[in-house]
């Protein structure tokens, strides 16, 4: 795997808000040919650089659904393979959008999208409260959401 440069940074930063940008598009910001933002653009791919490109679904179409922030803590004598299946069945459901391993009371941070109330009542059940690993959980369902982003931004110097 090749190493990461100035030019290289700059394209992950602007093809991490516009995934679809053309070549001529980005070279009008990073100062390379169309053609070499191209090859660049095609390396960073093929070298696991860029993890996926996605389509985020319109507001419109997600503004209804019930999201939740689901806070975890498993029995202090549960085996970490018991922990494991559990993030396992929860990374195997399409409601489950992230999983997070968190420091403090709580032990998982899981936000979860349903269509409804009963859908996520469903959803809790069989998840959380009849996993035996599963010593509490609890739930704050999401009001707004004010700004969702996966970007990050890089620097030069953040990679090796």
């Amino acid at each position: 795997m090749g190493k990461l440069d100035a030019f290289d940074i700059q394209l992950l930063n602007l093809l991490q808000s516009d995934a679809l940008a053309t070549a001529e598009e980005l070279a009008r910001t990073v100062p390379l040919s169309a053609s070499a933002v191209t090859r660049r653009v095609r390396r960073l791919r093929s070298e696991a650089w860029i993890a996926a490109d996605v389509a985020v679904p319109a507001t419109r179409l997600t503004a209804r659904r019930l999201r939740a922030l689901v806070r975890v803590q498993v029995h202090e004598h549960a085996e970490e393979r018991g922990i494991a299946a559990l993030r396992a069945r929860l990374a195997d459901e399409d409601a489950v959008q992230m999983i997070l391993d968190v420091a403090g009371a709580d032990d998982l941070a899981i936000l979860i999208c349903a269509r409804d109330m009963a859908d996520y009542n469903a959803l809790a059940e069989r998840l959380f409260q009849q996993d035996p690993a599963v010593r509490r959980y609890e739930t704050s369902f999401i009001k707004r959401v004010h700004k969702q982003s996966a970007a990050v931004v890089l620097k030069p110097g953040d990679v090796d």
